[in-house]
């Protein structure tokens, strides 16, 4: 990127048509005399005046490709002075030389292929006039509820003034709920932007999984992660969980503190976010390199419920069946390791299961880790289409009851990959970090 320009503009060519064309489809589906209003996420103070790390709203994100705070993005279709309007901050170079630089008004509309652009300040003044006489307002209420107290005052002070060729009365419509189903399938763009995140998320787990031996502590396996992120200008989706022995039956453990020990397995789940889209994988190895038989024996019940559950991933099929065939391979294998008894058929049906694999086995992936769109149509779990990515997540977390045969217990195990859905089945955008119980054991043996 060259110097003095300000980090939002970066697009290709290729990118802006895709955001442009993102916004001429929202703007078909909200119909004339309409306006959509879509704020950037706040800044947020971690203490005093220190921040949190910002991250752009990803509807934002999605629509405009703009990652500033302090901004709101108006959508009006059909408006002859332009459809698409960006307010933001202006630029100040004796606060850009504490802060970094800013984009600002000027060159906004440039940058981001918006028809006009105005100073954040102005929006007293302006946006109570551009929704005059609009019957619907595109905004999901309740996300920023100091925002929707500003946007219930400028309507207010829009209809006190208001030309009665709109009609009556105004009705909120929920951006998201258009949105999402817009986000769940994704286009030709949002899959290679998928997969870089995916080969950067899969390049980190190799570097952990290289780096591990005993004696190392979880949040030294976790710099590795986030050094090989970083390496690429990038960050993590999410907080990263790296739990070693009975910390890998703690979903979502992310103190990573503890030493990791000779015998025990560690449980790594972690992504990168790349511009704007997440990875997300786990993996679980042995911290020495080499499974004993009874981490072997559960691994390669996981790993079998994961291979059921991606082979149920094609078009057609329906969102819970990848679920189905993971639970089913669980089971068998807690009925055959003496942790469950009874007839396979009764067991999955009493959900006999749920103590040792209580989360479902996958979740949309996009922009966000845990995506947006509905996992049922009408009470029906909607169908698998093309360009829709999930990942696929089974794991059997054993702690130490009782019930467990010794050999067994505190072993916890996940194994995750990101699916895309293709035309004639499926492509594991994640492949680039060993699996099996043989390639890991060989990865891990030929980096000692």
């Amino acid at each position: 990127m060259k110097k003095g320009l300000s980090r939002t503009q970066r697009f290709t060519k290729s990118q802006g048509a895709e955001l442009k064309r993102r916004r001429r489809a929202l703007m078909r589906i909200m119909g004339e005399n309409s306006i959509a209003v879509i704020p950037a996420a706040r800044s947020c103070t971690r203490s005093r005046d220190t921040e949190y790390p910002y991250r752009a709203d990803s509807n934002m994100l999605y629509l405009s490709g703009f990652d500033e705070p302090d901004a709101l993005m108006v959508l009006i279709p059909g408006r002859r002075a332009g459809q698409y309007l960006m307010f933001c901050r202006e630029r100040d170079a004796e606060k850009e030389t504490w802060h970094g630089r800013l984009l600002g008004v000027e060159d906004a509309p440039e940058a981001l292929g918006a028809d006009d652009a105005f100073p954040i300040t102005d929006l007293d003044d302006i946006l109570p006039g551009l929704l005059e006489n609009k019957a619907s307002v595109f905004h999901t209420l309740g996300k920023d509820l100091a925002f929707d107290a500003q946007l219930l005052g400028w309507l207010n002070q829009a209809r006190s003034s208001r030309r009665r060729a709109g009609g009556d009365p105004d009705s909120f419509i929920s951006l998201d709920f258009h949105l999402d189903e817009m986000r769940v399938i994704k286009s030709r763009t949002e899959l290679t932007s998928l997969r870089a995140a995916a080969k950067l998320s899969a390049s980190a787990h190799a570097r952990a999984m290289r780096a591990a031996k005993p004696g190392m502590y979880e949040y030294q396996l976790e710099a590795e992660l986030i050094a090989e992120y970083r390496a690429h200008h990038a960050d993590h989706s999410f907080l990263p969980i790296v739990g070693g022995g009975e910390n890998g039956c703690i979903l979502h453990y992310t103190e990573n503190k503890d030493v990791l020990e000779n015998d025990e397995l560690v449980l790594i789940d972690s992504g990168a976010e790349l511009a704007g889209y997440a990875g997300d994988i786990t993996r679980t190895f042995p911290v020495n390199g080499v499974f004993t038989e009874a981490q072997k024996t559960v691994y390669n019940i996981v790993l079998e419920a994961q291979l059921a559950a991606i082979d149920a991933i094609k078009p057609g099929n329906h969102w819970n069946e990848p679920h189905e065939a993971a639970v089913k391979v669980l089971t068998r294998g807690l009925r055959d390791i003496g942790v469950l008894k009874g007839k396979l058929p009764t067991l999955i049906k009493e959900e006999a299961y749920k103590p040792y694999y209580m989360h479902r086995t996958g979740h949309w992936l996009g922009m966000d880790v845990h995506d947006v769109g509905e996992y049922k149509i009408n009470g029906d779990w909607r169908e698998l289409e093309p360009g829709m990515v999930l990942t696929v997540e089974p794991g059997l977390y054993l702690g130490d009851a009782r019930k467990i045969p010794k050999a067994y217990r505190n072993i916890g195990i996940r194994i995750e990959d990101d699916i895309a859905v293709t035309q004639d089945g499926h492509e594991v955008l994640t492949g680039g970090v060993p699996k099996t119980v043989a390639d890991i054991e060989a990865f891990m043996c030929s980096h000692d």
